[in-house]
């Protein structure tokens, strides 16, 4: 994505703190000196450096989940530009308000950072080996698909570096390290048995020093609970300038030997949906072929092509007017009703933002209901408000006029049982797996951001379309502090018992793990196109049936893969069940190989090759 910052004069790009304060000293260290630099640990955030009484602040100013930009504790804003001008006016919380900026001099450019330097290659050639594309082809593909790898490409760039060296014993590195000259700070970074998890080596005085990096629950990396990183390559160049806890500060790499000599070319990594993104071609019932320049007529809507794949505030001039609360006049109320429960109805409508109009669904709190209704509507409004992810509902806001009105994206394919149960001839089950995948995908990102859903079912996965569902109704879900990994329910309510962990039932304790469990369930939902969870049985005799080691049936369509997944999802205790990171990356697994079995012809007929 570009840069939001790369045309204003005083952004200096990536430099260091230093560097940073020589070039204020350059330019006369008045009050109110300051300049913008790429910050080294938030990924898209950036610094303020500015001046004070002859001294140096440097405030980090990180990108928001919803596309702001805020200092720490400080208004958030839709830009680093809008940042800026209004520090300029108010100081704040900062030391003083910015008075004259410390532009670039004369002719020089913005450093770029190690990322922002490889950054266009890796499109590149990302794009070109997913879809073995050349010339103008390549070209096009490009520019409709970069602004949605460059993320995960960000998150994946270790693996091009020459001091990442994959999976390799302790034993290996410090063979590694020792090898050739052994300079203090020589270092490489290696995978650990333990999925997921890394280590750094480092040489100081002929001794080697293994320092365990962490990854918590928002997706930061750390050593030793020191500073945290967006990702891997950036605690790398910010120990390059400053030890910050090691016993030495990273000096030279120890180049990977399996590393081929044009290994600046990268593999491309798995996309944040699970795949490549692409568009996709009616060649024939059994199949698609890939058509990632969108040219050709017959293509099927898939997630990323559709208006609700991106959030509805990606144009910084639309969030300018984000807010919680809309205004009644940008506001068309259909007649239709989509549907109708305790609260109300949800009616079809039309939301006019700056520069477009989108469907929305309306959520309407019926007149006379109870103060305690309308505050679990705020609540949920203020939940879903945070959230931003494809596979999630997003809220708009919440419209207070002739009824309490929660606005909300439109899903028009309806819940995910109804549409089974209603098509399950017509639906393959490759394309379950798609839809399910999906599900963990968005289940992961709310894991990440540390909140729990607590009624995830069939009911509440919305279908955009027949190959795209989002999360939805999040009325008793939680935020959970950071340091939390569990919330405790004070009391017992009309939970949906058939879909929660025993721990949640015995206990009221609710946590990413009980939506695991959850997760199972839905999936059963999913898999055995529409039905009833246990069948006749009453909430009680569902705890003596799990308790007993039981567990439902294996729907008569379902894959024994995903048989095996669901009873992981299961296992009564939560400190033994899988979390979301693992069961979308086994659900991903599973659906790259029938994806690569019907792109070969080998898929049952009928079946649609997944997005």
């Amino acid at each position: 994505m570009p840069n939001p910052a790369a045309h204003l004069p005083f952004y200096f790009g990536s430099i260091s703190r230093s560097d940073a304060e020589e070039h204020l000293k350059l330019a006369g260290m008045s009050d109110g000196l300051f300049l913008l630099r790429q910050c080294l640990r938030n990924l898209g955030g950036y610094v303020l450096s500015m001046v004070h009484k002859i001294q140096f602040y440097h405030y980090p100013i990180e990108r928001q989940m919803n596309g702001t930009y805020a200092i720490a504790g400080g208004k958030a804003h839709c830009g680093p530009e809008e940042l800026c001008e209004y520090y300029s006016k108010d100081a704040d919380g900062l030391c003083c308000t910015l008075r004259k900026p410390c532009n670039r001099p004369s002719g020089m450019e913005p450093q770029p950072g190690i990322f922002d330097s490889i950054r266009d290659n890796m499109v590149r050639a990302y794009i070109r080996q997913t879809w073995n594309l050349e010339g103008e082809a390549l070209e096009l593909a490009i520019i409709s698909q970069a602004p949605q790898v460059e993320k995960l490409l960000a998150t994946t760039a270790h693996e091009t570096m020459r001091w990442y060296h994959g999976i390799i014993s302790r034993e290996q590195a410090e063979s590694r390290l020792y090898s050739g000259t052994q300079p203090d700070g020589k270092f490489l970074m290696r995978e650990r048995k333990e999925k997921g998890t890394y280590a750094l080596s480092l040489v100081y005085g002929k001794t080697v020093y293994h320092y365990r990096i962490t990854h918590d629950k928002a997706g930061k990396y750390s050593i030793e609970e020191g500073t945290k990183f967006d990702t891997l390559w950036q605690l790398v160049e910010y120990l390059k300038l400053k030890p910050d806890g090691l016993i030495y500060y990273l000096k030279e790499d120890a180049p990977n030997p399996d590393m081929s000599a044009a290994s600046g070319t990268p593999v491309p990594p798995a996309h944040p949906s699970g795949k490549a993104p692409r568009r996709l071609t009616t060649q024939n019932s059994d199949g698609y072929t890939p058509d990632p320049t969108g040219l050709e007529n017959k293509s099927r809507i898939l997630p990323m092509d559709t208006s609700c794949y991106e959030s509805p505030y990606s144009d910084p001039e639309e969030l300018k007017d984000k807010k919680l609360f809309l205004k009644r006049s940008n506001l068309i109320v259909d007649e239709v009703e989509l549907g109708v429960g305790n609260f109300g109805c949800v009616r079809k409508g039309v939301y006019k933002m700056r520069k477009k109009q989108i469907d929305v669904a309306i959520k309407m709190l019926k007149s006379g209901n109870e103060k305690t209704q309308r505050d679990d509507m705020m609540k949920e409004a203020q939940i879903m408000h945070q959230l931003d992810n494809p596979y999630i509902v997003r809220v708009i806001g919440v419209c207070e006029a002739e009824a309490l009105m929660l606005v909300m994206e439109m899903a028009s394919g309806g819940p995910l049982h109804k549409f089974l149960s209603s098509k399950r001839d017509e639906i393959p089950v490759n394309n379950v797996v798609e839809l399910m995948h999906q599900v963990a995908i968005g289940m992961k990102y709310l894991e990440e951001k540390n909140f729990v859903h607590r009624d995830l079912a069939a009911r509440n996965v919305l279908l955009v379309n027949q190959h795209y569902a989002k999360i939805s109704d999040f009325g008793l879900s939680k935020a959970l502090a950071a340091d939390d990994s569990y919330y405790m329910a004070k009391t017992t309510g009309k939970w949906p018992l058939k879909w929660y962990a025993p721990e949640c039932i015995l206990f009221r304790k609710f946590s990413s793990k009980s939506d695991v469990w959850s997760y199972g369930v839905t999936m059963w939902e999913a898999f055995s196109y529409g039905q009833k969870p246990y069948k006749k049985m009453k909430g009680p005799d569902v705890m003596t049936f799990l308790e007993n080691g039981k567990r439902m049936e294996c729907p008569s369509r379902c894959p024994p893969e995903m048989y095996k997944l669901m009873n992981q999802c299961w296992t009564f205790k939560w400190e033994d069940r899988p979390d979301f990171v693992t069961v979308e990356t086994l659900i991903r697994t599973y659906y790259y190989s029938i994806a690569a079995k019907t792109e070969e012809g080998a898929g049952p007929r009928g079946a649609a090759t997944p997005t």
